[in-house]
């Protein structure tokens, strides 16, 4: 059985294809959602999920949320007396609902389809792909989020040609993908998004009010205080959407403070990370040469969706309603569970071709001589440009810039920037030159990314054929 799991920032579920369709399994409480939560209790055993969400405002040095932005980083989070990386974190929620989902099926899982955002880097990505390795499952496929989401809406059956938009801010990510469907093919033509941005710096921005307001700066370093201070800013935001007013009280040591917001003031409040959202939207829609009027149908995914000023700035944007027809808390899982289901060969569904795109342009850095010999550092060529269709594989060849250079080495980046100090860097391979014939040949490089947004590089010197990887 292969399932499809959600690994979210703030939320996580688990999904399987049963009986011709997908369907979300719940966790030991009866909940679809697993909160992205993980603590250490008293007498050392591990806790996940609401559990370990409830402890947060009680024993925030033993218990972590919000661990996915930082996949793929050297960041390690303190619980008890052990750092744990973020991938190993999330191995714990990959193993708790693998524990669900071999529950309520009655037979073992060991192999997983996992979405990710389609902005991830090759960092990101490899990191996600061992946090499933820990968990005991081999993962079939990592899948773009807004991909899944498209599936979960049907859309691979529409008939006809058809061009679509779908906008997916989580708790911590926000993706936007423009995908177009023709004769049994679901294409991504763009993706773009902004890893840093998601429904978690709303209520930042509501918890900030807080020390606008009688809160001195000093409450800032008491992590119950502030544990506490985000659990009633995420409650106003979520009463934001269907009340008229949200309004709270917090006090620290002398210090009170009342917060009291309307849906206008929110907005108003909100309007520098509004504007965030438009700009990635701008990239994918210039990258796929298409104009916003001519999609035919915006689709909304992830929980921040459900703000009302979400959904209207979408409207504005677009100049017409999103497709709402699905719960966005779930229909990422529900577009995983679809996949697994076309990878299994369900006959339920009919065989059809997906492509995607690598969100990033990936390239190595360079040197020059210009005009009276001057040497120019830092330069970026790219190898793969960003939104090419995967799985693709390019060669480059690289000449030594000095001819008694005894190797060459090739720091694989990504990024747009012409210069690589505004990349980032994934790597670096070197490889020894030989001095005599055939030194001044140098290396050919090739870049290969395949389906799952993993590169693998590799340096072949030319006069010797040795290759590096």
């Amino acid at each position: 059985m292969i399932v499809g799991i959600d690994l979210g920032t703030t939320n996580s579920l688990v999904s399987a294809w049963i009986d011709g369709a997908p369907r979300l399994i719940p966790n030991a409480l009866g909940a679809m959602l697993t909160p992205s939560c993980v603590g250490i209790d008293q007498d050392g055993s591990v806790l996940v999920g609401e559990a370990a969400r409830e402890r947060l405002q009680t024993h925030p040095g033993h218990t972590a949320s919000l661990f996915k932005r930082y996949m793929g980083s050297a960041r390690t989070v303190r619980l008890g007396d052990r750092d744990y990386r973020a991938e190993e974190l999330s191995a714990l929620v990959l193993r708790s609902l693998k524990a669900d989902a071999e529950a309520a099926l009655g037979m073992p899982v060991t192999e997983a389809i996992i979405t990710v955002p389609a902005y991830f880097s090759d960092a990101q990505r490899k990191a996600t792909r061992i946090a499933g390795e820990l968990a005991g499952l081999r993962v079939e496929r990592l899948l773009n989020e807004p991909t899944a989401a498209a599936l979960a809406y049907g859309l691979h059956d529409a008939q006809g040609e058809t061009q679509f938009l779908v906008f997916d801010l989580g708790g911590g990510t926000f993706d936007v993908s423009i995908l177009e469907m023709f004769d049994g093919v679901m294409e991504v033509r763009a993706s773009a998004g902004d890893n840093m941005l998601g429904g978690e710096d709303f209520v930042t921005l509501i918890a900030e009010l807080a020390f606008q307001n009688g809160i001195p700066e000093a409450a800032r370093a008491d992590a119950v205080f502030m544990q506490r201070l985000v659990a009633r800013a995420e409650k106003a935001k979520r009463e934001l959407g269907t009340q008229a007013r949200a309004a709270f009280d917090i006090s620290w040591g002398a210090g009170n403070a009342r917060v009291e917001l309307d849906p206008d003031t929110f907005e108003k409040l909100s309007q520098p990370l509004l504007t965030r959202l438009w700009r990635p939207i701008e990239r994918a829609l210039r990258d796929a040469r298409i104009r916003a009027a001519d999609l035919d149908n915006v689709v909304l995914a992830g929980g921040a969706t459900r703000m009302p000023m979400i959904r209207s700035l979408v409207t504005r944007m677009f100049g017409r309603f999103p497709a709402m027809g699905q719960n966005p808390d779930e229909v990422v899982a529900l577009g995983a569970a679809v996949q697994a289901g076309l990878k299994m060969k369900d006959k339920a569904l009919d065989e059809m071709v997906m492509t995607d795109v690598c969100p990033y342009t990936l390239g190595t850095a360079i040197s020059r001589r210009i005009e009276g010999g001057t040497r120019t550092d830092g330069l970026y060529s790219p190898i793969i440009q960003r939104n090419t269709v995967v799985p693709v594989s390019r060669v480059q060849r690289y000449v030594p810039l000095d001819p008694g250079q005894s190797s060459i080495r090739i720091d694989v980046y990504q990024g747009e920037s012409r210069l690589v100090r505004d990349n980032i860097l994934l790597g670096e391979v070197t490889a020894s030159l030989t001095p005599g014939p055939g030194h001044g040949e140098g290396v050919d490089v090739r870049f290969t990314y395949d389906v799952n947004g993993l590169l693998e590089v590799e340096v072949t010197v030319v006069a010797t054929s040795e290759t590096r990887r």
